[in-house]
């Protein structure tokens, strides 16, 4: 920006502001500016380099997967009263916590829940 101009705008927004300054205080204020302005640090970020999320590789509970294994091998030992329908497509979602399988037309799926220790 162009020094003149610098202290014609300080003198308007001074006067505006109802304390009017001299020109030397003006001149002052404006070399004051520019060194600042000089001084600035100015980061940019930079829009290629974007952090990825951490990859977390999730803990195995033993206990989970044995129950849902053996949920999964009783479902396929079930035998339904009403001979019209059976339990099919048993398949393990996920090892540690979902099931889904058939009956008959119907499907289901079964959630295994582990609840944490309330605190006292």
């Amino acid at each position: 920006m162009d020094k003149e101009k610098l202290i014609k705008r300080i003198m308007k927004e001074c006067e505006a502001d109802g304390e009017p300054v001299t020109r030397e205080e003006a001149e002052e204020m404006a070399e004051m500016e520019i060194k600042a302005n000089k001084d600035c640090r100015r980061y940019e970020t930079d829009v290629t380099k974007k952090q990825k999320p951490a990859q977390r590789e999730p803990k195995i509970d033993p206990d989970k997967v044995t129950i849902i294994d053996s949920i999964a091998h009783q479902l396929t030992r079930c035998v339904w009263l009403d001979s019209e329908k059976e339990i099919s497509d048993i398949q393990i979602i996920n090892s540690q916590k979902e099931i889904a399988f058939k009956v008959g037309e119907d499907s289901y799926s079964v959630t295994l829940t582990k609840h944490r220790v309330k605190k006292k």
